[in-house]
């Protein structure tokens, strides 16, 4: 099936190429932008519609004229391919946003590189982003960089690194229940690259009870292996109704670790509030709150304005992703001004790679030292920090700053032992 962009490659295409720069002159451009709307992943995506909004009065304030088309992966890696090509060949967009886990943005990066459409991706950690879309994630001599996608988020160093900071501020036996399901992050996770290597380097012993996979609703072995290893740790990276269903079973079940650090489904004022009691004190890492240091390179708001205005505009709580939500339209407008001609994907793609900004969350650069050799070109690092959630008397919960030795963000509390 010949696409949009191997149709214009081709020789009998030479009159539509010819007549592509006439047409492009005035028109919108377009950008596509992929999300989990539904589906076990859709508390990523709960501030989209607010923030997309926001991005195109912005724009138009600017002078950019730009069309933001949205598509849902449904939290399915093969929808999100599907996606991704209809923005491609039926939209036809100029440029692909994508945010939210590695099912939903390695499949619609690996498409847009395929087709040479410029894609700026977030929201997954880099490590299952860039190793996770190579031919052979088991060997780093075969891994090749990309043209056309660029991505900026923290790494599985970072977190875990936050997440044994915090282990070390609180009396333990050093045992670590660990819960990874058997998907991008999980495997990354449990991986080389993970946690059992540095947390067995500083001494803490893992027990890893195998992959699992996701929406299990009966997680009795769990429980009974990490209530075996005496585990006073516990951690994990499960998506939201996975951990509600996890949590709830072992308060049941008399599992009754001293500190509980969990990656992803914690991230989420909703998944916490609906543990009720069982939510308080538990701690997760945080990539963006309202308290953050940071400005808008788009409309100069600060990140307690960005919040104010989502919690004001969906009468709910502010969520992480609003900051990066909001980022990527800051990278895709800075990238369209800079570019000399933004319809072009080349173009566009060089503009991308040759950002230099600070954003809501933090600064985005490609090319710095503070990754790999082999992932530079294509990843930027941002900020993280950790979290843990306190219930408040009227039942809302508060995610408080308690680690920050990974980055300069003001502590805002004391991490405190769940009992």
């Amino acid at each position: 099936m010949l696409t949009r962009r191997t149709l214009l490659k081709t020789g009998v295409a030479a009159t539509a190429t010819l007549a592509m720069p006439a047409l492009a002159q005035g028109r919108a451009i377009r950008i596509g932008y992929v999300s989990p709307q539904s589906g076990p992943l859709s508390a990523f995506s709960e501030a989209d519609a607010y923030m997309i909004d926001q991005f195109v009065k912005a724009a138009a304030k600017q002078g950019l004229n730009v069309e933001v088309v949205v598509k849902d992966s449904q939290s399915n890696p093969n929808k999100a391919a599907e996606v991704a090509r209809e923005l491609i060949v039926r939209d036809e967009v100029d440029l692909i946003c994508v945010a939210s886990t590695p099912e939903t943005t390695n499949p619609v990066c690996t498409i847009a590189e395929a087709e040479e459409i410029p894609v700026i991706s977030s929201v997954a950690p880099w490590q299952p982003w860039f190793i996770g879309q190579q031919g052979n994630p088991n060997d780093p001599a075969s891994w090749q960089d990309f043209d056309y996608a660029y991505h900026f988020f923290w790494g599985l160093e970072d977190n875990v690194s936050i997440f044994l900071k915090m282990w070390s501020k609180i009396q333990n036996n050093g045992v670590i229940g660990a819960l990874w399901p058997n998907d991008g992050d999980g495997n990354a996770w449990a991986g080389p690259n993970g946690m059992p290597p540095a947390a067995t380097e500083v001494g803490f012993d893992l027990v890893d009870p195998g992959r699992y996979q996701n929406l299990t609703d009966d997680f009795s072995a769990q429980i009974n292996a990490f209530k075996k290893a005496d585990a006073e740790i516990f951690t994990g990276i499960p998506i939201p109704p996975d951990f509600t269903t996890f949590w709830t079973q072992a308060k049941q079940q008399g599992f009754n670790p001293k500190i509980a650090s969990v990656a992803k489904a914690l991230l989420f004022p909703e998944s916490v509030q609906q543990l009720g009691d069982l939510g308080h004190n538990l701690t997760c890492e945080v990539y963006w709150t309202p308290t953050f240091p940071f400005s808008s390179s788009l409309t100069g708001e600060t990140c307690a304005d960005l919040a104010a205005g989502f919690e004001a505009s969906a009468q709910r709580q502010w969520t992480q992703p609003v900051g990066f939500t909001h980022a990527l339209f800051e990278v895709a407008a800075d990238a369209i001004k800079r570019a000399s001609d933004p319809t072009d994907g080349d173009d566009l793609a060089e503009a991308i790679a040759n950002t230099n900004i600070d954003t809501v969350v933090g600064k985005i650069a490609w090319g710095r030292e503070n990754l790999p050799p082999f992932a530079r070109k294509n990843v930027a690092k941002t900020p993280l920090v950790g979290g843990q959630w306190r219930r408040l008397n009227d039942g809302a919960f508060d995610l408080v700053i308690v680690e920050n030795g990974n980055a300069p963000i003001p502590l805002s509390g004391t991490l405190e032992a769940l009992h």
